[in-house]
């Protein structure tokens, strides 16, 4: 199969906010804007475009999104957490707060963004 994921759209109250959110953790440069997106370009030519949500605040759907990162981005993005003091998770149902879980090999963390989507760095690849 040639099919690989090109980009994909995350509904968010304040787009620019949301991405700026992720480019910060990511120590990545401020996001560039396409049309109606605030983009973030990942590494592997993947975007991830934040568009500002048609649907009532406060009804977004909370949207899980994993990025597997070097040894060395993960040290720098939980620095960029604990420095910010923002909460974190071992886990994704937040039952770990404060911690980073040492599952698939390698270590792993979960942040929720302003809109409470869920954002997961991990540095192995679940098996």
């Amino acid at each position: 199969m040639t099919a690989r994921l090109d980009h994909t759209i995350v509904h968010s109250s304040d787009r620019f906010a949301s991405a700026r959110f992720l480019t910060a953790l990511l120590g990545a440069p401020d996001p560039g804007s396409f049309g109606p997106f605030a983009t973030v370009p990942l590494a592997n030519g993947v975007t991830v475009d934040f568009a500002d949500s048609l649907v009532e605040p406060g009804r977004i759907v909370m949207q899980h999104l994993a990025f597997l990162v070097s040894e060395e981005e993960f040290d720098e993005i939980y620095g960029r957490i604990r420095e910010g003091g923002m909460d974190h998770w071992a886990d994704p149902a937040h039952r770990e707060p404060r911690q980073i879980n040492h599952r698939h090999h390698g270590r792993g963390v979960y942040v929720d963004d302003p809109d409470g989507h869920s954002i997961e760095f991990l540095t192995h690849p679940y098996e």
